[in-house]
């Protein structure tokens, strides 16, 4: 356990669950500690809020953390950590209910089914007479195009495969461990343009990045079959609202399901949006809560990073109870000067870890005997270093 007591600032309301797993005697968990050394997050929008300095990592619990200002955090040298595939089920299990409800025109029903007078002594031949109305279409055999193929895209993949749809992928980013989780049976696409023309459903699953945003424009809707539905329970962004309404007008598609209402949609019969459902059920908060509560334990104790969007995946098990954490930029001779800089104060290196991504480099070192303030500090003084952070066990 870590000898120091640690103040976590909170920001929105956080599973119980997850925050029982700070425990109370190394932990202060409040919504209002003024020098904390960890935030958690769900919803709140951070990037106009002042940070204070002694915010050592973030914790998001949930997937996306574009409420977060990322690139600010990495310049200190702090970690901001999210739980990918937390809330994975809870977004799945929305994704096949809108494909159920736009195959089989639930929505317009259940519409037409609310204003019918059930006093009327015709309500039963009305209701015969309606029906045809809202025909549908099953999905065995239907061809469903998933756009990200990451924990969410796997599992939406997989139970569409089991109620006997095909289904066809596209990922050029795809992990190997998600690679290793997605179905054989799903067939690879090449491109966006591929999915696009193949599924009678495509559904989105990527984050929101510059590059994905309007990732389905007016251009390539109109490479989709007539009659086509798609389903965005990705993020807002992704698709060009105005481009999707227009397509609506001209019955090139016949649903557009999302969990993100949007101004140019509004109103649209044919549009089923949600009140960004995707990850509204305890299950998904607790899980979301569980995963980030034990990484940013996990780097406020040992240094150790899992699952940050800006660092690299830094894991070490304790040999020694005296380590060091340094986060520095990813520029030559920075491990030879951290080593200098130990050898220096006399102490012997037992372990060590390196590990980059992008602009971003982070180390772990163990060392047999303790380290005093002034070796911080000279570590701290390298050029390149962002943070530093001593880390004994008590």
């Amino acid at each position: 356990m870590a000898a120091k007591k640690f103040e976590i600032l909170v920001l929105n309301q956080i599973s119980q669950v997850g925050l029982e797993r700070f425990p109370a005697e190394a932990y202060r968990v409040a919504k209002d500690a003024a020098h904390p050394d960890a935030i958690l997050v769900r919803s709140h929008d951070m990037n106009a809020m002042k940070i204070p300095e002694s915010v050592r990592a973030i914790g998001r619990a949930g997937a996306g953390t574009n409420n977060i200002p990322v690139k600010a955090m990495s310049e200190r040298g702090a970690p901001v950590f999210n739980a990918p595939g937390a809330n994975a089920n809870a977004v799945k299990e929305l994704v096949l209910a809108g494909m159920l409800m736009a195959a089989r025109n639930l929505v317009p029903a259940v519409r037409f089914v609310s204003e019918l007078n059930c006093d009327d002594e015709a309500l039963a031949k009305r209701v015969e007479a309606e029906k045809k109305r809202f025909a549908g279409i099953e999905l065995p055999q239907q061809t469903l195009g998933v756009i990200g193929l990451g924990k969410i895209g796997s599992l939406v993949a997989d139970a569409a495969i089991k109620l006997g749809m095909n289904v066809i992928g596209y990922d050029p980013e795809i992990t190997v461990e998600a690679a290793w989780s997605l179905p054989s049976q799903v067939k690879k696409a090449h491109s966006i343009e591929e999915i696009l023309k193949g599924g009678r459903f495509v559904t989105l699953h990527v984050p929101l990045l510059p590059v994905t945003k309007h990732l389905i424009n007016a251009k390539n809707l109109e490479l989709m079959q007539p009659g086509a539905i798609l389903l965005n329970f990705s993020r807002e962004e992704i698709v060009d609202a105005k481009a999707v309404a227009a397509a609506l007008d001209a019955n090139k598609l016949k649903y557009y399901v999302t969990d993100f209402p949007a101004q140019p949609l509004c109103g649209n019969p044919a549009v089923i949006a949600l009140p960004h459902l995707g990850a509204s059920t305890g299950e998904a908060e607790d899980n979301s809560a569980v995963m980030v509560v034990d990484q940013v334990r996990d780097y406020l104790e040992n240094g150790n990073v899992r699952n940050a969007v800006n660092f690299p995946e830094v894991v070490m098990g304790r040999e020694s109870p005296f380590r060091v954490g340094v986060a520095n930029a990813n520029v030559p001779n920075m491990l030879g000067q951290i080593s200098s800089a130990m050898a220096k104060a006399g102490l012997n290196i037992h372990n060590m870890i390196n590990r980059s991504r992008g602009e971003m480099a982070y180390t772990l070192v163990d060392v047999d005997s303790p380290v005093n303030e002034e070796l911080v500090a000279d570590l701290a003084a390298i050029r390149g270093v962002l943070a530093v952070r001593y880390l004994p066990l008590s």
